[in-house]
């Protein structure tokens, strides 16, 4: 690109928009929770946004055959990922939450158990526990080398907990993780032995770090793709989650089926700006998504040095995709919980609560908070440099003289 349009963030321009990361703040704090990005779109999506109001091209969509978002999404899998979605199997929906939910009504029942690696995406254990279902935690924790999770027993562990779906985040939100062929490979194992819906969501696959690299779960085998569902969407990697566009890919047999049975009308049907921005993130933006990557990696290196450097053990490892921090305050000044909360007061910083991210289970997250550094460097830089003496003040308050 010309100019590197990632080096500064207008906050005020941010503070007096619609969207809730900067809007729902006090005046002085600064927003660095909910997975948005501070950046624009790239020019390919706002010249196409643009063009659709010059027209006036608000109606309902049409499209002479295939369905263009369908056909971005099976383009970019094949070359970006490595994976060939099967034709015909791909459907339209606003947003992965929705897809996730669908799913859960049409593959369970009420009472079923649910897997999920925990901590986890809070909305998605709302809906689980929304639906009537158990959510049953895969736990994630935290070793020399990064996060992971037990796979020693995984089938025994959830045919005992009576589980009929898995749900899958990988990329990983909170901590980052781009999960292993292994590590797949043994969750792909078990869902073969117990019979479970898959429920892959890779939203994040287009923000991992060299050299990790994204494998979809679906790309494992012909037998894995035929249990799995895929939801992914250009909304996180291109900064557009407002314009509610979404991809589901069935390779499940029964549940496309009984997908096929329910009328579109039940879902909703994204709009013709959220498709075509879509298409245009995913047709015509590398070059934008390369420099956004090279200010996510100079991001999170920043963080890096920073944990690295503070006086109180972080347990942080760097996430290898996202642009998500995940931090364990428990052994720092904020050790009795709730640290999101005391650093926006404290700080005028606002974190993710990491109690949020094992809602409903028995693990326990209250002493974590997520940071989402997909912002300016200069940004950022005031972001930690807040964080850093409010710690030193907590520090000194609880240990005076």
């Amino acid at each position: 690109m010309s100019r590197d349009v990632f080096a500064h963030v207008d906050v005020e321009r941010l503070r007096s928009g619609s969207g809730v990361k900067w809007g729902s703040l006090a005046p002085g704090v600064l927003g660095a929770w909910v997975a948005d990005m501070d950046f624009g779109v790239p020019p390919a999506v706002r010249e196409c946004v643009i063009r659709l109001a010059e027209r006036e091209d608000f109606g309902y969509p049409y499209w002479p055959g295939e369905d263009p978002v369908a056909e971005a999404f099976d383009e970019r899998m094949a070359t970006r990922h490595g994976w060939t979605p099967r034709p015909g199997r791909t459907r339209v929906l606003t947003d992965v939450i929705q897809i996730l939910q669908v799913m859960i009504e049409l593959a369970t029942r009420p009472g079923d158990g649910v897997a999920i690696h925990v901590p986890s995406y809070p909305p998605f254990l709302a809906s689980v526990a929304g639906a009537g279902r158990r959510i049953v935690p895969l736990p994630m924790t935290r070793t020399g080398h990064g996060w992971g999770f037990t796979a020693e027993g995984l089938a025994g562990r959830l045919r005992a907990e009576g589980c009929r779906m898995l749900v899958l985040v990988n990329p990983h939100n909170p901590t980052g993780r781009v999960f292993t062929r292994a590590e797949l490979a043994a969750l792909a194992e078990a869902a073969q032995e117990l019979d479970l819906v898959v429920v892959s969501d890779e939203i994040h696959a287009d923000l991992a770090y060299a050299p990790h690299r994204h494998l979809p779960f679906a790309s494992l085998g012909p037998g894995t793709a035929a249990r799995t569902i895929t939801a992914t969407s250009a909304t996180k990697a291109f900064n557009i989650a407002g314009l509610r566009c979404a991809v589901a890919h069935v390779g499940h047999d029964g549940v496309w089926e009984a997908l096929s049975r329910v009328p579109q009308e039940y879902f909703g049907d994204p709009g013709v700006v959220g498709r075509a921005a879509t298409v245009a993130a995913w047709r015509q933006s590398a070059d934008w998504h390369a420099g956004l990557m090279r200010t996510l990696e100079r991001n999170r290196l920043t963080i890096e040095r920073w944990a690295a450097d503070l006086p109180w053990d972080l347990g942080y490892h760097s996430p290898q995709a996202t642009y998500l921090s995940w931090f364990d305050f428990t052994g720092t000044p904020l050790k009795g919980g709730a640290p999101a909360e005391r650093l926006e007061r404290e700080a005028g910083v606002k974190l993710a609560e990491g109690a949020d991210f094992s809602q409903g289970t028995p693990v326990h997250t209250s002493g974590y908070a997520r940071l989402n550094f997909a912002t300016s460097p200069a940004v950022l830089d005031e972001i930690l440099g807040r964080l850093t003496p409010a710690l030193s003040r907590l520090g000194r308050a609880l240990h005076p003289g």
